[in-house]
């Protein structure tokens, strides 16, 4: 059994996709962020970073102690390898390094420029117009980059699904608060459509409709999401 904590957010909906397309037995433990429930002892203890998602696998491949993580890059890679699928083996390495080069291109990439882009247009008190500017058009830009790697291929490593294409897809949903049309990046749209049609998709998202019912962020909720400093996590 998996214990996933998790929250209703891009980089949670990567872990309940991969573990509905695996077929593992999980079990969600709500972290509600808006709440401050990523500060309390139990979260930190195996999210250092005060961050959803973070796992704990009390089955481990090597039948020993059971194994928490937190990033959800490193989780969909733990996966990946537990499972034997969506990832190719190490000793498979051109496959394995196109995969692991767009996992990344995710991590360091499209989430955080999208997350930025989402801040500003979206929570940020002030409206500042380079800050909009600025993010909207990186988050563009990163669109392009990945519709132009679809141009020749089904997925974004080759012909195969994999955490890749898990990690890419969450980012892509709010395409329209980013202020991204998907009719200007066609083969990006093709893959979106076709991640979406999944069935493994369809109950990842329906498993979110039933953890956060009000998924709204409030000024209270915002001072604990965007008010954190080196100070704060001192005193956690």
């Amino acid at each position: 059994m998996i214990d996933l904590h998790y929250w209703t957010t891009p980089n949670g909906h990567k872990i309940t996709m991969f573990l509905e397309e695996a077929g593992l037995p999980y079990r969600i433990v709500p972290v509600n962020i808006s709440a401050g429930d990523q500060f309390k002892p139990d979260f930190l203890a195996i999210a250092p970073n005060n961050r959803i998602p973070a796992i704990v696998d009390h089955a481990p491949a090597d039948g020993g102690a059971p194994v928490s993580l937190f990033e959800s890059g490193a989780i969909l890679l733990y996966l990946a390898d537990k499972i034997g699928r969506f990832v190719p083996p190490a000793s498979h390495i051109h496959s394995r390094a196109e995969v692991l080069q767009w996992l990344f291109w995710q991590m360091g990439g499209l989430g955080p420029m999208a997350g930025q882009n989402h801040h500003f247009s979206q929570y940020a008190p002030e409206k500042i117009p380079y800050a909009i500017t600025r993010y909207g058009n990186e988050t563009g830009r990163l669109y392009g980059v990945l519709n132009k790697r679809l141009a020749d291929r089904e997925f974004m490593a080759g012909a195969d699904y994999s955490i890749a294409d898990m990690a890419s897809y969450p980012w892509i949903v709010p395409h329209a608060r980013q202020g991204q049309n998907l009719d200007d990046f066609p083969h990006l749209a093709r893959w979106f459509a076709a991640i979406k049609a999944r069935p493994a998709t369809e109950r990842a998202y329906a498993r979110a409709a039933e953890v956060n019912t009000a998924p709204t962020v409030s000024a209270t909720s915002a001072a604990l999401l965007f008010g954190q400093t080196a100070a704060t996590i001192a005193k956690t």
